[in-house]
């Protein structure tokens, strides 16, 4: 049991580092099952297809975001607009370390996938599209106390929070254009800015 379960989480891994460094539709199931060190009937033994895999890589990515990054970010230990400001920090450091043990910055796991197969394939963009709800509810949560406490005028925190997220997807599009991780940590920097700003209208 042990080594049937070793064998698809080698899958899932081979499937992830390759498809977040290229793309969903570069990566063929001989590529994965080579770099898994898998034979393509232990491949199809676990996943149906492709696109089953890449649910798997989703959800495996969604989890180290949300207890690597996010459920970091946003602990009670401070302040809840200064979460915000360590969420773009530790964003900032995972991309920085993938530059230097890579030599690029890959972007966003989810907008890739989701800005490649959104329009071919409605399963992936419900499950990016998921994703990307439950990691605004964080920013939600932290705008709705920075409310509470007086430090923002009353807000649509909601919409606030997905504004915020969106900027964040708009960042790492813009790091990942450029090859450049200290972009994410300058323009992280104006996120909370362009909040503020907004209130203050």
């Amino acid at each position: 049991m042990q080594a049937s379960h070793d064998t698809r989480q080698r899958i899932i891994n081979a499937a992830q580092e390759l498809i977040y460094a290229s793309s969903y539709n570069e990566v063929g199931v001989q590529e994965i099952c080579d770099h898994a060190r898998v034979k393509k009937g232990s491949f199809y033994h676990f996943f149906p297809s492709k696109r089953d895999l890449a649910l798997a890589v989703l959800e495996q990515s969604h989890t180290f975001m949300r207890d690597e990054i996010i459920n970091k970010s946003f602990h009670d230990d401070i302040p809840p607009l200064a979460r915000i400001e360590r969420f773009f920090t530790l964003l900032y450091e995972f991309h920085k370390d993938s530059r230097e043990n890579t030599g690029s910055v890959f972007g966003c796991p989810f907008g890739n996938l989701g800005g490649e197969m959104s329009t071919q394939d409605e399963d992936i963009r419900n499950k990016v599209d998921s994703i990307f709800t439950a990691s605004e509810k964080p920013f939600e949560k932290a705008l709705a106390e920075a409310v509470e406490r007086g430090d923002l005028q009353a807000i649509d925190t909601a919409a606030t929070a997905k504004a915020i997220f969106a900027y964040t997807e708009g960042i790492m599009l813009y790091a990942k254009t450029s090859n450049n991780p200290e972009l994410i940590r300058e323009l992280g920097k104006h996120a909370l800015q362009l909040t503020v700003a907004v209130n203050m209208q």
